[in-house]
Formats: C-alpha cells, structure tokens, sequence
C-alpha cells in the first residue's frame, strides 16, 4: 500500500506542512525578544483572515504583572501551531512590539472519493476526519489516507494505493481529493503446518477456517488473507490437540509472509505436539460440607481410559456448577485440577467444589444491538439482575449468543459494580444481516432438474422470530412451503414451529401415478440436553392420486368396451377361457388382443387410491434426536441417532403407527479416511379396522441399497400387462459400511473426497389393497383360481405381486463434492443380490445450489 500527497497550483512555497520545529520558528525572531517586555493586549496579529485576534492573543498567558515571559511567548507558540488552524505561525520584533505572523490553513469546500467501486463513498466519509467546511490539516489528511488504506485491508485488499490531493479555490477554500487504486484481493496462497505429526496437514486444513485461494474462491471469502482469522485458527487448532489428548500443545506462532511474486500470503503455523494423554483417575473433592461431591459424578463426561479432553473438562465444569446451583449451592464454583505423568502419558483429574466469592449481579447492560430486542438477548441467561454472580451460566449464555447467529461478534465482561460484592455484566455485540433471498437449482436422477426460490429471516423483526417462504419448481416435483418458528412460546424455552405446504410429485420413470399433498403441522421442539433433542409434532395433510385415463381405464364392468381381458392363447390356456376377440359378444375394442392393457394399466392399489379420491390423515407423532458429531456439515466423528414415531388416527381416513431408526457412525481411522457405519430400521403396522394404504407404506430405493432405482425394491405388482408399480413393504432394514478418503493429490480446498461402500437390506410384507370390494368387477390377469371364469363379475379378485424377502446387497464406488455450488454426490454402485423384479440404476446424480 502507497500513500502519498499532492498539490495542485502554484502557492507550493505557502503550503508548508505543520510538522516545522519550533526551535527554528524561534531562531528566526525570538531571540531578540525582551524577557518580559508585553502583555497580551500589545501583541499584534498580522496575517489571520476568519480566526480573530483575541482568539489568537488567548493562547499567550501572562504570569504574575500581566507581562510575558519569554517562556509563556514559546508556551503560546506552541500552543497556537498545536490547534491545526495554521500552516505557519511566526513570532517577529517590530518597534520593540511583539507582533504574530500567521498563514491559515485553508477551508476545505468539498470531499470526494475517485476510484473508489468497492467501498461506498458514504462508508468513506464516515471513516475519515476531515470534513467539509473544516479547516485543512494536513496530518489529518495523511491520517485519513491511512484509515482508507486500513478498510480496504480489513476487506483484503493490501495492494491499495490512497493519493489525496488538494485543489486550490479562489478564497482560501480548497477541494480533498483521495484518488484510490483499489487493487485485487489479497489471497492466501499457501497454508502450511510444522511440526504436526499426529495429524496430517489435510487433516488441519479442516479444523482452520482460512482457506488456500483456487479457481473457484470467487464464490466463498474464506481465501482472502485476514490477520484476526489467521490468529483465530491458532486458537481452533490448539482447541482441536486439547480435545484430543494432547494437553501440553502450543501453536508456537502463525507466521505470515507477502510473496510479491504470487501476488498473496504465505501462512504457517507452528505447532508443538506435545505426547498424548489418556485419564487414569477422576476424583472428586468437596470443601463445602453440606455439599457431596461424589453425588455430582453424573454429570463428569469424563471417563477413566478415555483420552484427555479438554472440551469434555469444560463442559464437565459447567454443568456440574449448573447443578450446584440448582441445589442451592449459588456461589460454589467447581475447578479441575489435571496432574500430569509424564512417563504413562496420564492425567489425573480433580474436580474440586469451593464456596467462591459471595458476589451478586447489579446490572446487565446490552451494547450494540440496534435492532434486535434487548428480551431477545436477555432470555438466553438463565440469570437475572440481582442473582448470585456464576460464571458457568455466563459462558453458557455467551455460547447461546453465538449460536443464535444473529451476530458477529458476541462478548460478555464484567465490570465493578456500586459495591465490592456487585458486578455489571456488559454484552457487547455487532450485529450482521439475517435475512437470505436465494434462487437455487439443481438436479438428481430421481427428481430431474429442480429450481428454487425462497425467502428467510433468521430474526424477524428483530424478535427472534424464524420464518421462510420458498416456491419449488421440477421436472417432476412442484410444491410451495412456508414456516415459522417462535423459539420461546410463553416465555419458556420451547420452540413453537408451524408449517404449511403443498407438494406434487409428478409421474415419471419410476412411479405410474403422481400424488399431490396438503397439509399443515404444528411442532414444539425441546433440548433436552445439547446432544439430545425432543420435537412433539401434529401433522394433518390431504393427499390424493394422479392417474392418467389411459393407465385407469381397466374398471371391469361388463357394460365397458375395454375389458380388462386378454383372450390370447396363453392367457386362455391358463385361466381356462376362450381365446379371441369376443367374449361374449363383446368384441375388443383396440384390436391388439389386449382389451384395455393396450395403453398400459396402473396397479389395483394405484387405481384404488384413485378410485378412493382425496384421503385425510391426521397423526400425531414425536422425534427423540441424539447427536454428538463433531461437525455437521462435513462430520469426521460421532454419533447421530434419529428416532421417530408417529400415530395416525386422530380423526381422518387411516390409521396405523409408523416407527423408523436412523443411525450413523462416524470415526477417523488412519490417514484421514473416515469410517461410516449406517444403520437404518421401520415399521409399519395397522391400528383399528382401517385398511392400510399403498401411500403409506415404506418406499426404498437408493436411500436403503446404492444401485437400485427409486422405489426399486421390495414387493412389487407383476402384472405383465401394467406398469408394474412398485407397493412399498411394512418393513424395512439396512446396514452400510463406507470409508471416506480425500484425494490427496488434490489441494484441500477443490473440496473433493472419495468413498468406496458396501450396502444391505430389505424391504417386504406388503399389507395394502389386494383386490376389489366392488361387485360387478373383476380383476384379470392374475386370479386367485386360474380355473375362474373373468367374465363373471365379482369372481376374480386378486393382485398378482411379488413379496420375497430377498437380502439386496451391492458395492460401489462414490465423489463427494463439497463445492461453492452446494454439496453434491455422484455414486456408481453394481447390485450383487437383488429380488427378480427388481429395478436397477447403477449410477446416480444428486445435489444443487443457491445463487
């Protein structure tokens, strides 16, 4: 960055910077001065234009007498270069009189910003300090020149170049001109780790949020070099070595280098491991008496064997400090002691309970939320004013704050209060915007191309408050939604979420039929624990089948010109009829011989729900959500368990209960590859008299076995003649086991890894319509008797499906792309077992983004 300054017209020798040392100022006249020889009123002002000569005289101070001494004239020199309202101050003798020879600065008419595309000029203004109709420093405006430098920084930019420039006008009035060369952004390029042996840099790469520049850092921000983000990963890597045993780590330094040639930053952090730590004992101590330590052992996440984890330390801390006070023990305060053998590479930890200070909450003041309301920020404390003092529900609260992201920066400190046993609670906040408008889209094998345009505000009207309207748009999906959140109803902390949408699932390539549902759900969601998660939900929804004629035209009625028949010789011969054209009397409309299966039929159960019209169901259901991953968007370890029933029932036309399990495993194994253990589990089962429906049970495709089509597996109508749609099953299982690696030839941010899987399950036990309930139909083929006569009616009532219980397995291959573009997946799996009517797709394609 270059700063520099010019002057435009002729008076150069006038334009003397202010910086002139006195010292020569008052060799040129001050010599000659007599000690004491004025007073103020003497002194004469030559040279001033606006400052007015008293003002000028006030700066001499007379001592004792009313006369000036030669120390109080140099203190009034010094004192009028000091204001900045003159480019040169002299002190001459004339006549035995004192006389101040001053050239004002000039006024500045107008400021103005050239080159400037990336920073408003307004955001400018406010920054600097010159202003206009002020008076011109020019140390000011080399200052000002330097603020402009230092926000282009902040934004990335250090090849800025700031030049103001002064314009002379006519009455001592000039014109500030800060003529800007913005430059590009500044990127990282390189990312560096020494003395890393436990962990690879690859792997370190994940834990920082700064990012090495690449082709595609246009569309992120993370590449662009910061220092307060670069100082920040020092404190996440050294955070990630605590939570991983390594208690003595130091991230030594980061050290940062401009390298001209790739135009960008060179970053490297110095790491000292340390060796690895594993709990030998965990103790507890109590000096309170009334107060038993060891009944607070329930609440330690720290196990014996276990690695030494710092995180699991704090968090041990806070919630035992949490339930001390609970129990009335307001001021205890819990510190862990961790004694260290150096030879086992062990750690012995204390928890020690003491009575702390006995300090209370004055005040709790709130800075820096413009917008969003104090009780907003106020009700993630779980104090008030005037409660004992207690540093683990501080933490607590700041962490909430963070997590509300609705603001940058969150930092809560104290300060004295009015008294020695009073504190004030300051929260500090800078606020950032929470409201996102995207347009996306995307594309899958399953639901073709797809688009997107939705509308979110993560604090609406600065209450807290979550909504979101979106409108879908597909090829074969189409549909609107719209939520809202309140996350604490009645002042507790429940959220409250309601839910309107409106889906069509269109036919395509795996489904004969599209559906089009309606429905609203009210939900309250509870955190039971912050790995542990209840939402109590009521769903109520309408849904009904979308059937083509030519796929419904099967009805069976004698009276029909399209029979559901097929007189050919091998379908007469098997169901014992007549072979031909005309059964009697009637004669086969479509002249293929195959009545009404000439245009295709949909499954009895598809034309049932036809038939059946619009269904209303109306359940009432819950979730149980354990989840201990490290990282949910790109997660290297932990668990996720999802678990979720629901009951419907509660008025409307169906009845059953539905249960499912979802679990996934993850653990880092060696050389960044990430194991993947993925289990899965459902059940579907009847309540009352109600028939189930088609609709309502277990659909399974790819999401249970990689290589098979949408609703590709389980039991399925075999009709030779129909579309041979898949009916779901009541029961379903599946296990996967999936190694992720990155590619290691490639640099960390492209974002690419690869899989290699294997996976199993089942999907059976169709327990949906099989046949009519209408007198005067009939069903053909696929008769229960193949000795029964189709044309009588009512006769021939049975489905003709396939409902083996076959294990499917498959193998595969997979690339997981975490892009600018949104996450997308592309996997290749070959089936190796699979059911004989079964429906394959070896490759498959999904993912999307916003724009």
């Amino acid at each position: 960055m270059m700063v520099g300054m010019r002057v435009r017209g002729g008076l150069l020798a006038a334009l003397v910077m202010v910086a002139v040392p006195v010292a020569a100022t008052l060799a040129a006249g001050l010599l000659s001065v007599p000690a004491a020889a004025q007073t103020v009123s003497s002194i004469a002002v030559e040279g001033n234009r606006r400052v007015e000569v008293d003002t000028i005289r006030s700066y001499f101070k007379p001592g004792p007498g009313g006369r000036l001494s030669q120390a109080e004239i140099d203190d009034g020199l010094k004192a009028l270069i000091e204001t900045g309202l003159f480019q040169d101050v002299r002190i001459n003798q004339a006549g035995g009189r004192i006389v101040v020879v001053v050239v004002e600065n000039p006024v500045i008419g107008r400021i103005a910003f050239e080159g400037n595309k990336k920073v408003k000029d307004e955001q400018l203004s406010a920054e600097i300090q010159s202003k206009p109709r002020g008076t011109l420093s020019r140390p000011m405006v080399q200052s000002d020149a330097q603020r402009i430098a230092e926000i282009y920084r902040r934004s990335g930019r250090y090849d800025v170049r700031v030049n103001p420039e002064i314009i002379e006008q006519p009455n001592n009035r000039v014109d500030l001109v800060f003529t800007i060369t913005e430059g590009a952004k500044t990127g990282v390029k390189s990312i560096e780790f020494i003395g890393n042996v436990a962990y690879s840099s690859y792997r370190l790469r994940d834990v920082i949020k700064t990012r090495e520049s690449n082709l595609l850092s246009f569309l992120g921000g993370n590449d662009v070099y910061d220092p307060d983000r670069v100082e920040a990963d020092r404190d996440l890597i050294r955070r990630f070595y605590l939570k991983h045993g390594f208690a003595d780590v130091q991230v030594v330094a980061a050290l940062t280098e401009y390298d001209p040639e790739r135009k960008g930053f060179l970053v490297t952090f110095k790491i000292e491991e340390g060796q690895q730590y594993r709990v030998a004992t965990v103790d507890f101590q109590s000096s309170i008496g009334t107060l038993d330590a060891n009944s607070l052992r329930g609440f330690s996440r720290v196990g014996i064997g276990s690695l030494y984890n710092a995180e699991a330390l704090e968090k041990s801390v806070e919630e035992m400090q949490i339930e001390a006070s609970r129990r009335g023990y307001a001021f205890a305060i819990v510190r862990p002691r961790g004694d260290r053998n150096f030879e086992n590479h062990t750690v012995s930890i204390v928890f020690a309970i003491d009575e702390g200070p006995r300090t209370y909450i004055e005040r709790i003041n709130v800075r820096g939320n413009t917008r969003t309301r104090d009780y907003v920020i106020r009700r993630e404390f779980d104090l008030s004013e005037g409660d004992a003092y207690n540093r683990a529900l501080v933490d607590r609260a700041e962490r909430r704050l963070k997590n509300l992201d609705f603001f940058k920066s969150v930092k809560i400190v104290t300060e004295p209060g009015s008294s020695s046993d009073r504190v004030i609670l300051i929260v500090d906040l800078e606020e950032k915007s929470t409201g996102d408008f995207s347009v996306s889209g995307g594309y899958s094998t399953t639901d073709g191309a797809l688009a997107e345009v939705s509308i979110s505000e993560r604090n609406f009207l600065g209450r807290g408050l979550y909504a979101k309207a979106s409108v879908t748009y597909g090829q074969y999906a189409r549909g609107y939604s719209l939520s809202f959140v309140e996350p604490y109803l009645l002042d507790y902390r429940v959220a409250l979420g309601l839910d309107l949408y409106q889906r069509q699932q269109l036919a395509n390539s795996f489904i004969s039929y599209g559906t089009k549902t309606l429905g609203f759900s009210p939900r309250l969601g509870f955190s039971l624990r912050e790995d542990l998660a209840l939402q109590l939900r009521y769903s109520i929804y309408q849904q009904q089948i979308q059937l083509p004629n030519t796929l419904a035209n099967c009805n069976n009625n004698l009276n029909n010109g399209l029979l559901a028949f097929n007189p050919t010789p091998a379908f007469a011969q098997l169901n014992g009829v007549p072979a031909g054209g005309t059964i009697n009397g009637v004669t086969d409309a479509s002249g293929t011989g195959l009545w009404c299966f000439s245009d295709g039929e949909a499954s009895l159960p598809v034309r049932k729900e036809l038939q059946s019209g619009k269904t209303l169901t109306s359940a009432l259901g819950y979730s149980l959500n354990y989840n201990t991953l490290d990282n949910n968007k790109n997660p290297t370890e932990g668990l996720l368990v999802d678990f979720k029933q629901d009951f419907a029932g509660v008025g409307g036309d169906v009845s059953y209960i539905k249960s499912a399990i979802d679990a996934k495993y993850y653990t880092p194994l060696v050389s960044d590859i990430v194991g993947l253990i993925h289990a899965q589990g459902g059940i579907l089962n009847q309540l009352g008299n109600n028939e189930l429906r088609m609709l309502d049970h277990f659909q399974m495709g790819p999401n249970l076995v990689r290589g098979f089509a949408p609703n590709g597996i389980g039991p399925r109508d075999i009709n030779p003649f129909g579309t041979r749609d898949a009916l779901g099953g009541t029961k379903y299982w599946g296990l996967s086991a999936e190694l992720q690696m990155p590619f290691w030839f490639l640099p960390k941010e492209v974002g690419l890894k690869g899989s290699i899987y294997a996976d199993a399950g089942g999907l059976f036990d169709y327990k949906g319509p099989t046949s009519w309930a209408q007198t005067g139909e009939v069903n053909v083929p696929g008769c229960i008797a193949p000795t029964t006569n189709p044309t009588s009616p009512g006769t021939c009532l049975g489905l003709q499906y396939d409902d083996s219980k076959v294990v499917r397995t498959s193998a595969g291959v997979g690339l997981i792309w975490a892009s600018p573009f949104g996450p997308l997946r592309f996997d290749y799996a070959v089936p190796i077992t699979k059911g004989r009517f079964d429906r394959v797709q070896q490759f498959r394609f999904g993912g999307g983004t916003s724009f």
